[in-house]
């Protein structure tokens, strides 16, 4: 929803050519396309339930009433621009609640919202989310790197943004990609607050006299990050507040759809040189996520069948501290301070740690070879997956 001091916005803008496109009940969605006009009313134009992300970037609001200088009297770049500025609460949270729901009717069942803000909005944000009938997930804390300093030394450095993620309801279940998070982040889970410089050097796109293009562009790693939790390749990504083209330019470069919105014809030009320039990852293989929960069912008895383990030989943990023997019924058997114990690898793990839940196939390992380096019995299980191809359809 977006005009600036410099080009104010027209509805009667011509929409830019679809680069393709898909069919959504008899309705025609467009994909890597920017539609120029009304955030709004341009949801309300496209099929309900037909998105499967929403990234906002909506106006903060800022309420600024005065020019911001640093110490040497140099102005600060602020944002000052007419698409930030509302005459009171009352405009601001019902325009929010007006793109809200025409957010929450394209996205699909399973679909997501992201939202970002800071604590001049998010709160505001935060409530009407929450009146609306979404469901929030989680919230995300983006630690900036190098913030803007507080010139005045009246208030704390505000070095941080929130980000909201949410589901179109409490029975949705939004695309987490959980592995790829761990594996992001050295094989530790990933953590709800995001250390992340804010956009700058070159990525930071200027005009011709060397200005800001867009006063609050973000930097692609928060996007990135984003996209890469809660999108698959070919999703269907679509920015209300498109600006300058970020989620594009990102959606492009990973394999998924973008629908853009943007009033702004100068954004607009800006967003499209800076996408045509990205290369896309052309790779199926390099861009393709496979959850654990989609991989195909092996039970261990598979194992046996296979003879990659067999009745009596001795399963441990990590650091041989527990101990047990496979039966030929692919049942395990272990001494526990009360007695055997008998059951399945994850009945059993659990009981030999006096915990209540246990993954069976990460907690127990085999020798490959006597006196060799203990391997998790999982490698087994990956291996049949290999063999077979075996993926959950």
């Amino acid at each position: 929803m977006a005009t600036t001091k410099k080009t104010a916005a027209k509805s009667t803008a011509k929409k830019p050519a679809a680069a393709s496109k898909i069919t959504v009940k008899s309705m025609t969605l467009p994909l890597d396309t920017i539609l120029a006009g009304n955030c709004i009313d341009l949801m309300n134009s496209l099929p309900e339930g037909s998105v499967d992300m929403i990234f906002a970037d909506p106006p903060y609001n800022l309420q600024l009433s005065g020019e911001l200088h640093r110490p040497d009297n140099s102005r600060v770049d602020g944002v000052d621009d007419a698409w930030d500025q509302f005459s009171s609460f009352k405009d601001y949270d019902a325009f929010t609640v007006a793109w809200l729901k025409a957010a929450r009717r394209i996205l699909k069942p399973d679909g997501a919202l992201w939202v970002i803000g800071s604590y001049h909005n998010i709160f505001r944000v935060g409530s009407a989310l929450q009146d609306i009938g979404y469901w929030i997930l989680n919230d995300v804390i983006w630690r900036k790197a190098n913030p803007m300093p507080n010139f005045k030394g009246k208030r704390f450095t505000n070095a941080h943004e929130t980000l909201i993620w949410c589901a179109k309801d409490a029975k949705g279940r939004p695309t987490f990609n959980y592995e790829a998070m761990k594996a992001f982040n050295d094989d530790l889970q990933m953590r709800s607050d995001w250390f992340i410089p804010i956009c700058s050097g070159n990525e930071r796109l200027k005009d011709d006299a060397g200005e800001k293009t867009h006063p609050t562009q973000k930097p692609e790693a928060l996007l990135t990050r984003v996209m890469m939790a809660s999108t698959k390749p070919g999703d269907v990504v679509l920015d209300p507040f498109f600006g300058t083209g970020t989620t594009g330019a990102v959606a492009k470069q990973f394999g998924r759809h973008f629908i853009g919105l943007e009033q702004d014809i100068g954004y607009i030009a800006a967003a499209k040189k800076r996408i045509a320039a990205v290369k896309p990852i052309s790779d199926e293989e390099i861009l393709k996520i496979t959850s654990k929960r989609e991989e195909a069912r092996i039970p261990f008895g598979t194992l046996l069948e296979r003879g990659l383990i067999r009745p009596g030989q001795a399963l441990f943990d990590h650091r041989k501290r527990f101990s047990a023997k496979v039966k030929a019924d692919a049942s395990i058997i272990a001494p526990t301070p009360l007695g055997q114990c008998t059951g399945s690898i994850h009945k059993v793990g659990a009981e030999v740690q006096g915990a209540p839940a246990c993954n069976g196939w990460a907690f127990w390992h085999y020798e490959p070879k006597k006196g060799g380096v203990l391997q998790p019995i999982d490698i087994l299980r990956q291996q049949i997956r290999a063999e077979t191809g075996a993926v959950i359809n």
